[in-house]
């Protein structure tokens, strides 16, 4: 079965990790040849490349230029027939938005495979409603229930995102290394927080629970993430002036994107990242969950499927002093943390096994393509 993953390529998140994944990892399911089409170089097309994925470039696509879409319109098509792709899937609403049309002309069986949740306002969704998927596929319970109301008569399933707890290890080495390179001494309770600069991820509370914290000795905060697009390095100033203003900017290192990010998880102590709004599922936490550290989170949008009792503490959204005493207590009791780290692992493989999930995507896209003969 030739399955052709559809994205646009121009950024580096939760998505395109997934995507690596599966590109990774066919050895756990032999009977998918996995084919991957971007509209933008970077990053993810290099990382791709480096792991011998069949990917197709499309072009740069921008909405408001009609040509563009119309030539990668042209060239999704020629893909399709030249690798007699049998089944396309699209990642999040702007490759389904753009590409849709092709893929139905094409007669193929199409799936939108849902990382985020959707409200339909968007001028994506909208679009995107105009060509419904054959199925869509959620990453979690929560975004299959906003998904659900942008289209109702729509087959969904959920399906986690895949990965491999057994690839992962705390080197003491490694633990030296990182703390060396990032000016951390080898005694303070690291806490650290991964994932795109955006104000969702929750930085701010963050930031202000540590400037709460800041007459409590032996800690230090990696925020490890980069501008991609310019109001995202906008926003990494703001944090860095927010750190400076709460005098805690000497403890707090922006260390910017990094492509080790296991390594870095390996070497901390304590994962937080306190949402103010809902996000779909969150590769980072479970990352975290492998790495062994005690995630500390807010209770909304997927992440309450991810955390429980055996493996984090989870908080209301926005609520800066309890996370401040959350922080407070881990810090200064590391059996607690010795605890629910050791549960992580665990908790990530129910959750995420690359073997189990990819199985579960295989038959789910064999049933679809019985159904559409």
């Amino acid at each position: 079965m030739r399955v052709l993953h559809v994205h646009s390529g121009n950024l580096y998140g939760g998505v395109e990790t997934l995507l690596l994944t599966l590109a990774g990892h066919r050895d756990f399911c032999p009977d998918v040849e996995p084919h991957f089409a971007l509209c933008f170089e970077g990053r993810l097309s290099e990382e791709l490349a480096a792991v011998s994925a069949r990917t197709h470039q499309l072009g740069k696509v921008r909405a408001r230029y009609p040509l563009s879409v119309w030539r990668a319109r042209r060239m999704l098509a020629d893909v399709i027939r030249e690798h007699q792709i049998d089944v396309a899937i699209c990642h999040s609403m702007w490759p389904h938005a753009i590409f849709a049309p092709v893929i139905r002309k094409a007669g193929l069986p199409m799936v939108l495979w849902s990382h985020g949740a959707y409200d339909g306002r968007h001028w994506t969704e909208r679009w995107s409603r105009l060509s419904p998927p054959h199925l869509a596929i959620a990453n979690s319970q929560f975004s299959a229930r906003a998904l659900r109301k942008i289209y109702p008569n729509v087959p969904t399933t959920v399906l986690h995102c895949m990965i491999r707890v057994s690839d992962w290890c705390r080197s003491d080495a490694d633990r030296t290394f990182v703390r060396s390179e990032f000016q951390t001494p080898k005694e303070d309770v690291v806490i650290v927080q991964v994932g795109r600069m955006e104000p969702s991820k929750g930085h701010i509370v963050h930031l202000n629970a540590l400037g709460m914290l800041s007459e409590l000795p032996g800690w230090t905060c990696w925020q490890v993430g980069g501008g991609q697009r310019p109001c995202e390095s906008r926003y990494v100033e703001k944090l860095k002036r927010t750190a400076f203003e709460l005098g805690i900017e000497d403890r707090v290192r922006f260390v910017g994107e990094r492509s080790d990010v296991r390594r870095i998880l390996a070497a901390a102590d304590i994962y937080c990242q306190p949402n103010v709004t809902p996000e779909g599922f969150g590769i980072a936490i479970v990352e975290a969950l492998c790495a062994r550290l005690p995630v500390v989170t807010a209770a909304i949008g997927g992440a309450i499927e991810i955390v429980d009792e055996s493996c984090g503490l989870l908080l209301p959204a926005n609520d800066t002093q309890q996370l401040a005493n959350l922080l407070r207590r881990l810090i200064q009791d590391g059996a607690l943390r010795k605890n629910l780290g050791a549960a992580g692992p665990a908790r990530a493989r129910q959750l995420c096994d690359p073997a189990t999930q990819l199985q579960q995507l295989h038959q789910t896209l064999v049933t679809l393509l019985d159904n559409h003969a």
